[in-house]
């Protein structure tokens, strides 16, 4: 079922040439001012290889993903995966967005079927779903490959050049439905696969070890949590995992103290250091992802120490020259 398409990103290359591959996280806002969007992308320049850019997370409304993309992508040279949820438009509308994001250079793209409507802040929004996250994966892929959309209609000008990632959740119980539904993704084409935030160790090595067999790069979400408010909402709101008890304490406890809000993020980043560390480094030991992805939603000033007491080396502080945008 090994199937090594073309690489057509600078994460696709990097997860190609075997290295241990880092993807961070970029979430926008309601908002029209990215300044602050983009200070973040480039404090992870050098530490990870290309940043998710989230659309409407938990069906919150923010700024477009695919604008927010190409903009921290021309800004900063950092490379971006724009997230495209399913849930908020027809195949119209997705296709027309895809077109755009291939003019516009971008080169990775992560399909989401997307939260329901009901649970974000504009809960009398209809939700739309024509396609799963399935076909919009298949629809993707027919365009990149063949050039025609998914009524069989030519693209003008050069094909879409995208590498497709898709969204697993090794914490699902069972686990087995869960591994049948990202192979129905990985049959319709995704490159590679990023998963929920992850923090049972062990858990995610079964996981890892069932889907070995289909050879497709898995990116390991882990999610360093800057405030017990944040884990326990987090904890709360986010359906499909769970934030381990004892970390949980270990946070809590630094918020009840009458200490200074320095010394209560040097104890975070401490907490978050001492739990994330042997994590990584048992995934880099393994063998059996591609690397992690790493969502430290405005926490980007804990990567690097992170990185450095688990050993990773980025070799340079520079990420590579990002592909431009298609000429017509």
């Amino acid at each position: 079922m090994t199937i090594l398409r073309r690489a057509f990103s600078n994460l696709m290359k990097e997860i190609h040439s075997g290295d241990f591959v880092l993807t961070g996280e970029l979430e926008p806002a309601r908002t029209t001012d990215l300044s602050s969007l983009i200070a973040e992308a480039k404090s992870l320049k050098g530490y990870v290889t290309a940043c998710n850019v989230t659309e409407n997370p938990s069906s919150y409304v923010a700024i477009s993903s695919l604008v927010s993309a190409y903009l921290v992508q021309k800004e900063t040279g950092m490379e971006t995966i724009c997230q495209i949820r399913c849930a908020d438009r027809n195949r119209i509308a997705l296709t027309s967005d895809l077109l755009g994001a291939a003019a516009l250079g971008i080169r990775n793209i992560l399909v989401l079927t997307g939260d329901h409507t009901l649970l974000g802040d504009m809960p009398n929004a209809r939700p739309v779903f024509d396609l799963d996250a399935t076909l919009l994966t298949g629809m993707i892929r027919k365009m990149v490959d063949e050039g025609k959309d998914l009524n069989g209609n030519d693209i003008e000008g050069p094909h879409p050049q995208f590498n497709v990632g898709v969204a697993a959740n090794p914490n699902a119980d069972p686990i087995e439905p869960e591994i049948l539904k990202v192979v129905r993704k990985v049959e319709n084409g995704a490159d590679f696969v990023q998963t929920q935030v992850c923090y049972n160790i062990d858990k995610t090595i079964e996981f890892l070890r069932m889907f070995r067999i289909f050879n497709v790069p898995v990116l390991v979400g882990i999610f360093p949590m800057r405030s017990y408010r944040v884990a326990a909402e987090f904890d709360k709101f986010v359906p499909g995992v769970k934030v381990p008890l004892e970390l949980l304490e270990e946070l809590k406890k630094v918020k009840g103290q009458p200490i200074s809000k320095s010394e209560k993020r040097k104890q975070y980043d401490q907490i978050n250091i001492r739990f994330f560390t042997p994590f990584i480094k048992e995934l880099e030991k393994s063998g059996l992802c591609a690397g992690c992805h790493i969502m430290s939603v405005h926490y980007v000033e804990l990567i690097p120490k992170l990185l450095a007491e688990a050993g990773i080396k980025r070799t340079s502080k520079e990420n590579p020259t990002i592909v431009t945008p298609q000429s017509s």
